[in-house]
Order: structure tokens, then sequence, then C-alpha cells
């Protein structure tokens, strides 16, 4: 059996206010709140998560809070910048005008590699790149979600390409092309001048949701990662069974790993490539209507069984979020 990871799966950030944080995927970007739990590893941070209507994989932006962390420092060796998919061109006018009237950090529409694409910064000074879907063919986009403030037409409808910044691709390139199986598919140029050109890798069934983004940079120091900073990346796995083969699939290759863990949500295997970024590869289930009604999603404190009997000591810890939506 061949494995192949199917895409993103989700990406996990660093925010140093959750409140703040919540009102701006939600207010400002119109995504839905799918899960607000806790850190796993530590359950005295708040962990969400965000996604299109039903929380499918490939849709999902999660966040811990650490209020104690300083500024994201950019720099090498990191996952620099996110990307959102919008449903086509027409979608980055509108979010050019939204971003203008409620005073968000962006940049102008501009073509890179064949897309459409609108740089804009979130509260915390996160990178992001919006990105359209007009000739978009591969990976099926999520549902916006109904409720958003954002009209569905112009609605985020999942995670676009990942991308790295790196001081030696050559190591990144050889993780995703010989063990984890991606395609180098293209490359367009830096947006630095002086720089290698970007490489374009791809997995599954291709297109802006199984995308990684690959970029060397010699004038960079190490990224120091903290709010407004990505913490790792995750790719589909499409069950269990599966997990359990890339599980085998990673030590054969000597490379340090945390095992299999079981999130609850999802089953997920973590491992470090060369340049010490961090990657997670994750099951498409069980889901998040595991635990909440699908109508009901990220209302209240979702614990999985394992932390429940701690319920009260998290409660009691954690300062109140108001996420009603």
């Amino acid at each position: 059996m061949t494995l192949i990871l199917k895409g993103l799966h989700h990406v996990s950030a660093i925010t140093g206010n959750a409140q703040e944080n919540f009102r701006f995927y939600t207010e400002v970007l119109g995504l839905r709140l799918i899960k607000k739990t806790v850190n796993q590893d530590d359950i005295s941070v708040y962990h969400l998560f965000y996604g299109d209507e039903k929380g499918n994989p490939g849709t999902e932006l999660t966040f811990f809070e650490l209020p104690m962390a300083g500024r994201n420092r950019a720099g090498n060796n990191s996952i620099s910048a996110l990307s959102l998919r919008v449903p086509n061109d027409a979608a980055l006018l509108y979010w050019e005008q939204r971003f203008t009237e409620l005073d968000v950090e962006h940049g102008t529409i501009q073509t890179i590699g064949g897309r459409q694409t609108l740089a804009f910064r979130d509260h915390e000074g996160q990178r992001f790149i919006l990105v359209s879907d007009e000739n978009d063919k591969g990976v099926a986009a999520g549902i916006p979600w109904a409720k958003s403030p954002v009209p569905a037409e112009y609605g985020i409808i999942g995670l676009g390409p990942a991308h790295l910044t790196v001081e030696s691709a050559e190591h990144t390139a050889a993780v995703l092309e010989q063990l984890l199986g991606f395609r180098r598919k293209s490359t367009h140029p830096s947006t630095v001048a002086g720089q290698p050109d970007v490489i374009v890798f791809e997995t599954g069934e291709g297109g802006s949701g199984a995308e990684v983004h690959l970029e060397e940079r010699n004038d960079l120091e190490q990224e120091h990662l903290g709010r407004g900073g990505v913490h790792h990346v995750a790719f589909r796995v499409d069950n269990e069974e599966e997990l359990k083969q890339w599980v085998q699939h990673i030590r054969t290759a000597q490379l340090p790993n945390s095992g299999f863990v079981d999130r609850f949500y999802f089953r997920s295997l973590y491992f470090r490539e060369p340049n010490g970024i961090l990657f997670e590869l994750a099951t498409d289930g069980p889901g998040f209507a595991t635990d909440e009604p699908m109508e009901s999603l990220g209302e209240s404190l979702a614990l999985p069984p394992f932390l429940e009997s701690k319920r009260q000591q998290i409660e009691a810890y954690l300062k109140p979020l108001d996420t009603r939506q």
C-alpha cells in the first residue's frame, strides 16, 4: 500500500488573548468557532478551533492562548505564512474593501504562481494570504458558515498553501518528497530580490488545499516563536489504520517523533523535519461533532473524556471567554 497524504488538515498558531482572537476570526474573517477546548499538553490554556460550517478537515485554523508569550520574531526555519482559500477573484475585491473598512493591515491583489492573492495580517501581526480558487482544481473546498457576517459567496472556504521559510531548502524538500510523498509541482520567484525561487510541492489530489510552498532565505536569522507565529502544520491522513502505518514509516526513517497520539477529535503523529519545523499527520475523523451537536459547536467548553474528571479544576483556572456568535 502506498501512503499518500490527502492535503492540509489544520494549522495551529499562538495568540496572546483568546477573547480578541475570537473577535477577529469570527467577526472580521467570518469563520465559525467549532471547538472551545484546552491544550491537551497544557490544560491551563485555551485551544480554539475555527473552520467552515462543519469543521471539515482542511478548513481548520487553531490557536493556543499563551498570554505571557512575546511577539513573534519572523525568520528562518518557520511556517512563515498561512493561506486561506476564497471562492474566486471577485471575493478578493470584497476582502480588499472589507480590510480597508475594518482597518486590517493588508497589501494589494497580486498574481503569485498563477493565482490571485491578497496578503494581510491579523490583529497580532500574523501573516496570511487569501488565495482565489477561481481556476483551482484539486482538493475540494469547505462550506462557508451560514451565520457568518461575511456573505457566503465571498466566504473563506479552507486552508490554502502553507509557506515554509528555511535556511536549507534541500533538507526540507527531501522530507517532503522522499518521506511524505509530495510531488514537486513548479516554482515561482521570491518576493525578495536576490533570493532563490519558491518551490511548490503538492500531495493527494493537488490544488490549493494540498500545497506547501518552500522558500530558502540566506538573509534571515532564526525565528523566535511567539504570539502571531505558527506552531505547526498538520497534513491529512484518511484513517487511524493508515496513521499507524505512517508511525512505522517515520520510525523507520529514524526521525524523532511522538508516536501515535489520541487527540479524541482526531489521531495524530508529530515530528520535526531537519530545519526544525514541526509537522503533524492527523486523521480526518472522528471529527468535532463527536461530543457536541453540529448546530452548537463551540458554544461551551468541550473536554475529551480523559480530561473530564479535571473539568472543575480546568474551568476554575481559565478566564471566562464569551463565544456567543
